[in-house]
């Protein structure tokens, strides 16, 4: 539990020194972010799908292969993966020029990820056959959106596996998709505080 506290603690000091460095997002409304994306995930086959909710925030659910590596061992399958998104920098993207459509920005978030037992190819956790697996932390993450559509979105963070018939643990989280995103993409302008 230290572990996943200080993990926390260093994720929400990242955000706060972005905050303090003039790299918010202020006010209320979407400004930047699509208020509904789509993504077809290519890399892990699956999909993926976004909402924009307020400014800089976005909530995300996303079904397609996975890996959970922890303390006691790694499962490998399908995988719902669910994110409550903080992006820090759309506007320091606009100030440089850079493309924020398709919520092309960094983030940190929240994250569930859950691994189902019907659909895993492989494990190596002694245990019951039937077993589900949680996973309950936080990650850091960037997403691009390109003008064709492609999509790219890595991440990388930290937090508990619990286990349902098999043992808990600590563990990382690491993910990369590489997908496509048929919806269309708005254009957004520059929003100065």
């Amino acid at each position: 539990m230290k572990k996943l506290g200080m993990v926390i603690l260093i994720l929400w000091s990242v955000g706060v020194h972005s905050q303090v460095n003039g790299v918010t997002e202020k006010g209320t409304g979407i400004v930047h972010l699509e208020r509904h994306q789509f993504k077809l995930d290519l890399f892990s086959p699956g999909l993926s799908y976004e909402l924009g909710l307020f400014r800089n925030q976005s909530v995300s659910t996303a079904l397609g292969l996975g890996m959970a590596t922890y303390e006691p061992g790694y499962v490998i399958g399908l995988a719902l993966n669910n994110r409550y998104r903080y992006y820090h920098n759309f506007n320091r993207r606009v100030n440089k020029n850079k493309n924020v459509s398709g919520n092309s920005g960094n983030y940190i978030a929240a994250a569930q990820a859950i691994f189902f037992s019907q659909a895993r190819l492989t494990t190596n956790i002694t245990g019951p056959d039937d077993f589900n697996l949680g996973f309950y932390g936080m990650v850091y993450g960037i997403q691009r959106t390109y003008p064709k559509g492609f999509n790219f979105n890595a991440e990388l963070g930290a937090g508990y596996y619990r286990g349902d018939g098999v043992p808990s643990g600590y563990g990382p989280l690491i993910g990369f998709t590489f997908g496509w995103v048929p919806t269309k993409r708005t254009s957004r302008k520059p929003v100065f505080d």
